[in-house]
């Protein structure tokens, strides 16, 4: 059977579909419980969800700068194709597992329908690597945010923290080294180089660097100038990928208020709980990306906030339901992102 691009696109909806109906039956509570949570949530519940248009807005606007980096002067793609595109990869990263790579395939397959298909590999490739390490520079900044916490006397400082803060400085810093060589070098080749070994893909890996090796050097290449030549688009992606961190932050800002958790109120205390929601955030991408080959990160994602909130001092109870109010708003999204899997727009040919 020949695996048109229709096809796979099929494939990718039933996962997506699959993924939806598992999570529906695996909560960790019951659905009187989940109900009684979503009420307790009431109308917070639109500016949780809503949020994430900003969200994904923001990200699209990201990745729309690698793309009119590297694409031809006869290649166009509107900023809405790129919109939809966005919120249907991140639902297929969410449903599917290996560090929720199923959205990075179906965009490259999606995109290259408006460009050639080492631009579309390239653009996808780039965006990728800077959503990682934006992920990196968020977790980074997040110790300081911390730490600048503990100066004013807000959150403690024991020695565990502290060893814990200084293993991960170590660890980031020489992240930010590998990323360098990454750009300045490209990372497509040594990336497939690496699959290889991975128990099972060696063979696969060679025949694709065999059969694809002109291509890869391309895409390599398109890297390497991305952060050479359009230092502009490079930075503004950057940027623009760490603030949709800052504003996914708003997600859990909006939880805390709804249990009456302000620090205080006024502008002093709104503005402590916001740093709050946003450590909050950083331990929990980090422990969800740390066990990302889980599907949705199962567990993880509920296990690391949880955790983050008690380390903040927040009740059980507070942990608990942000963590149903996330997944509750994830399988939105994702049914959201299924949806427009199957709405053609007017540059799809």
């Amino acid at each position: 059977m020949k695996w048109t691009k229709q096809r796979i696109n099929n494939l990718f909806f039933l996962l997506g579909v699959a993924t939806v109906v598992v999570m529906l039956f695996t909560f960790d509570v019951s659905f009187a419980e989940l109900w009684d949570h979503i009420c307790r949530a009431g109308y917070w519940l639109i500016p949780i969800v809503g949020v994430w248009i900003v969200i994904y807005a923001i990200n699209a606007w990201s990745w729309w700068c690698i793309i009119d980096s590297v694409k031809d002067p006869d290649e166009h793609v509107s900023f809405l194709r790129v919109f939809r595109l966005t919120i249907t990869g991140y639902a297929l990263n969410y449903s599917t597992p290996v560090g929720g790579l199923g959205g990075e395939p179906y965009r490259i397959i999606e995109l290259s329908k408006n460009m050639s298909n080492d631009h579309a590999a390239s653009s996808v490739i780039l965006y990728a690597m800077m959503h990682i390490f934006a992920h990196f520079w968020f977790w980074f900044i997040s110790i300081f945010i911390y730490l600048a916490l503990v100066f004013v006397g807000d959150l403690p400082m024991t020695p565990v923290v502290a060893v814990l803060l200084s293993t991960i400085f170590v660890l980031f810093c020489l992240a930010f080294i590998v990323f360098a060589k990454g750009y300045k070098h490209g990372l497509a080749k040594k990336g497939i180089r690496w699959a290889g070994k991975i128990p099972g893909l060696k063979n696969w890996s060679a025949r694709f660097n065999e059969r694809h090796a002109e291509t890869l050097e391309k895409i390599d290449a398109q890297i390497a100038s991305l952060h050479k030549h359009n230092k502009c688009s490079f930075y503004a992606s950057l940027v623009l990928e760490y603030f949709s961190r800052v504003v996914q932050s708003s997600e859990f800002f909006f939880m805390l208020l709804l249990f009456g958790i302000d620090c205080g109120g006024g502008w002093s205390g709104l503005a402590l709980t916001y740093l709050h929601s946003i450590l909050i955030l950083a331990l929990t991408s980090f422990m969800a990306n740390i066990i990302g080959f889980l599907p949705m990160q199962l567990g993880v994602q509920e296990g690391g906030i949880v955790i983050s909130s008690a380390a903040l001092g927040l009740k059980p109870a507070v942990g608990i339901f942000e963590s149903i109010i996330c997944r509750v708003r994830e399988i939105i999204w994702i049914v959201i992102g299924l949806v427009l899997m199957k709405m053609k727009g007017p540059q799809e040919r």
